[in-house]
């Protein structure tokens, strides 16, 4: 196969699809119908065939699922391994490459036949053969292979695994494609519903966001970092097979991935920061914290005050992320409110910075790093006055769906990013965590221009840099740890 052969382009009977009597709306829901739009943000031409005739309404309804996806139609005068392609061709006639037909397998078995065949330039059809699945869900993986064999063996198979919602983000902006990328990447959706081991000989690296699939984190009562995960059984059956085996890896392991679960650990790792400021010039560094395990400790106001803590302050659970009310934050204006917080314990106490409600959103792809502006909660003056209206009660927020804001007709100062620094931050970062593919948040505080380092996480989507720009860098920062591997073994 040449690489004019790839897969270009698919077509699903819809026999296989068990949309039964669906309403429209519910078709984003169907498994099955999320797996072919995965063949769309693949740029693989995607179809529904039916065989003639068909009822007016069965008719319609394919054609409202295949339009709210962006696939095709495609009537044909018999569902036939040996008649449909040619037909196929015809309709699709400008399209050169390598096309996949998939019906149930006609000899009673509940196995799938997939007819693979060619259309060159001239619309003429090429010889064709034929293979066969247990399964619609093995359609990704059986695409990767026809490609990976289309171009060469030194193309790069990268088998990802995020939750649905994740991976659909990515994809639809063209990170995740099945066809090769210019750097010789072709992603695999990997999943839970087919045997990992059979999946992964095809793999050469494995792109996930563990977070996604913790079940549990029990975190310990002491000073120090210390905590119990538990995956969901696939994630345990993933790890088992890359401990097993040595021909593919994580581009980042899980190992590297712990310090971002905990904000304690983070913040102790930031304290580092310091040995990157020179005298004469703003500095980045961590922001003051304190874990407690209870809010009512006797010695709490002390302890602030060893800790350089004033109110208000910001209170988040230890727990980063991978469980329900990990996002689940306060911030407090007067000492007794602490005593009934309801925010998960342990939690880290933060130092609430001014910053003009302008945060910056940094994105570490490789070598290479991106930067957004995004509005951020008020300063404290503005948010004191809001609570004094509420009777200085706490305020209660989960920063991933609404954060406080400032009034309309509230201006902050402009802020004089010293992108410089933030970028040997992003490098040391780089380092300490032994991350390829992270982000951090900076606020840069009034008055001392100080530029503090308020959250690292993992795999972040960064959407707010353009697609163009920033997916061929997520591309880049995968391939080069590949090369960097393969250099080291």
């Amino acid at each position: 196969m040449l690489m004019g052969e790839v897969v270009r382009g698919v077509v699903v009977d819809r026999a296989l699809l068990e949309y039964g009597i669906e309403q429209p709306e519910n078709f984003k829901s169907n498994p099955r119908i999320s797996l072919l739009r995965k063949l769309r943000f693949s740029d693989i031409h995607t179809a529904i065939s039916y065989e003639l005739p068909l009822s007016d309404e069965q008719v319609n309804l394919l054609q409202t699922m295949a339009e709210l996806h962006s696939f095709k139609c495609l009537p044909l005068s018999a569902s036939s391994s040996d008649i449909a392609p040619s037909e196929i061709a015809q309709a699709w006639a400008h399209i050169s490459g390598t096309i996949l037909y998939l019906i149930p397998n006609q000899d009673g078995s509940p196995k799938i036949s997939c007819t693979c065949f060619s259309i060159a330039p001239d619309a003429a059809l090429h010889k064709s053969n034929r293979i066969y699945m247990d399964k619609l869900e093995e359609l990704p993986l059986t695409i990767c292979r026809l490609n990976k064999k289309a171009i060469s063996k030194d193309v790069v198979t990268v088998g990802y695994v995020m939750k649905p919602s994740r991976e659909e983000d990515f994809a639809k902006r063209g990170a995740f494609p099945m066809c090769p990328t210019p750097n010789g990447l072709i992603f695999l959706p990997l999943t839970f519903e087919l045997p990992i081991a059979t999946q992964l000989e095809e793999v050469d690296v494995i792109l996930h966001k563990a977070t996604d699939e913790i079940v549990s984190i029990e975190l310990n009562s002491s000073s120090e970092p210390s905590y119990r995960i538990d995956y969901s059984n696939g994630m345990q059956e993933l790890q088992r097979y890359i401990k097993s085996q040595n021909h593919c890896f994580e581009v980042d392991p899980l190992i590297s991935i712990y310090p971002v679960l905990d904000r304690l650990k983070i913040q102790l790792i930031l304290l580092g920061l310091e040995d990157l400021n020179a005298a004469g010039s703003c500095k980045v560094r961590a922001p003051h914290f304190l874990k407690v395990n209870s809010f009512d400790e006797p010695d709490l106001v002390q302890r602030l005050h060893d800790a350089e803590l004033s109110l208000p302050s910001i209170v988040k659970p230890q727990v980063a992320c991978g469980v329900a009310d990990a996002h689940s934050m306060a911030i407090v204006f007067r000492v007794e409110d602490f005593k009934h917080l309801s925010v998960p314990l342990p939690a880290v106490i933060q130092e609430y910075i001014d910053h003009s409600s302008t945060l910056f959103k940094f994105y570490v792809l490789g070598e290479r790093v991106f930067h957004a502006v995004k509005k951020s909660i008020p300063n404290a003056d503005i948010l004191i006055k809001s609570s004094e209206k509420n009777g200085s009660k706490p305020l209660l927020f989960d920063s991933l769906k609404s954060l406080p804001t400032a009034p309309a007709n509230s201006e902050g100062r402009d802020l004089c990013l010293d992108l410089g620094l933030v970028n040997k931050a992003a490098e040391w970062l780089s380092k300490m965590l032994g991350l390829t593919i992270f982000g951090f948040d900076v606020v840069i505080q009034e008055g001392s221009g100080d530029h503090v380092v308020v959250d690292v996480n993992y795999l972040p989507s960064f959407k707010e840099v353009p697609d163009d720009v920033a997916v061929p860098a997520f591309w880049d920062a995968i391939k080069k740890k590949v090369d960097s591997k393969v250099v080291k073994q």
